[in-house]
């Protein structure tokens, strides 16, 4: 007698791993601002819910609707369907209650650098979670181990450094703190890979892999336009053209917020007391003048409301 097909038996196994694979049903996203919403369209988009979190219901709004139109700048470069972004959008769900986030095997907290503002979200997250949740800090400068001081389970902190645009970005880095246990290490690269990014293992220093390599090439760019050696065009189109870059350094700059970019350089110059960290003095009046980059559409290039240069 001829056995009978099942429907799972038609399925690649790559679908049916992805069915196995049942630890990460749920995933909290803390802050959603351009970091924190990237984040959250990268989970969702792999197919598991997002409880994304903000501090007021005037920000949750202002995340949720900023998530909406990035999908639709991705949608009119043809980068995404619509069906992809109602998809996306069906598995995010907004909450100001860290309560909300009491059943997620894995919180990621996307805020700003601020050193406070992490810690307190740690010993709040853990007030209410389970005993095995693993806490992911998505800072680019800060330490992990100072940032795990004092925490209930210091074992289950750990980083993943994301680079904007997150869903377009596939490498991860995945940061060991000092008390960082091989446990969390593991479940956090089963988590980068599932969601579709090559993870790369860093212990903790100033700056990881990416950030202090690339704040110094982005700092002499800064220097090379502020003395008058060429046009921000010119620059960018040397490095573009010279070393096959994507992007030139000062559009680099741009896109990640020439606000964050000082707060990076601050903190590397502060810590590591290195003369390549010393954040170009255009770079400090950038910042002060408001022209942060893409976000507010001026920095060293100007952008259309869908981020392109114009």
């Amino acid at each position: 007698m001829a056995q009978k097909l099942r429907f799972e038996d038609l399925e690649s196994p790559i679908v049916r791993k992805r069915k196995g694979d049942d630890r990460f049903q749920s995933v909290g996203v803390i802050g959603l601002g351009v970091m924190g919403q990237g984040i959250a369209e990268t989970i969702a988009g792999a197919g598991i819910e997002v409880i994304g979190m903000e501090k007021d219901e005037t920000s949750l709004k202002a995340g949720l609707e900023g998530l909406s139109r990035a999908m639709d700048i991705e949608i009119r470069r043809w980068g995404k369907t619509a069906s992809e972004k109602r998809a996306v959008l069906s598995r995010v769900r907004g909450t100001i209650q860290m309560v909300d986030l009491k059943n997620c095997e894995i919180v990621v907290e996307a805020v700003d650098e601020n050193f406070d503002l992490k810690h307190r979200l740690i010993s709040d997250f853990y007030a209410v979670a389970k005993d095995t949740a693993v806490f992911i800090s998505n800072t680019a400068t800060l330490s992990l181990s100072k940032l795990a001081e004092s925490a209930k389970h210091p074992d289950r902190i750990i980083g993943m450094h994301f680079l904007n645009p997150v869903p377009l970005i596939p490498l991860v880095e995945v940061v060991r703190g000092m008390k960082t246990s091989n446990e969390t290490f593991a479940i956090v690269k089963a988590f980068a890979q599932r969601i579709g990014k090559t993870p790369v293992e860093v212990f903790e220093y100033p700056g990881f892999i990416t950030t202090r390599t690339i704040l110094p090439m982005l700092n002499e760019a800064m220097h090379a336009l502020m003395e008058g050696i060429a046009s921000a065009e010119d620059i960018d189109t040397a490095m573009r053209l010279g070393y096959g870059m994507q992007f030139g350094p000062l559009e680099m700059a741009d896109a990640m917020g020439l606000d964050e970019v000082l707060a990076w350089m601050e903190t590397l110059w502060h810590e590591l007391g290195e003369p390549r960290y010393r954040p170009c003095p255009l770079l400090r009046r950038m910042v002060r003048e408001g022209k942060l980059g893409k976000k507010v559409g001026e920095g060293y290039f100007k952008y259309n409301e869908d981020g392109k240069r114009v």
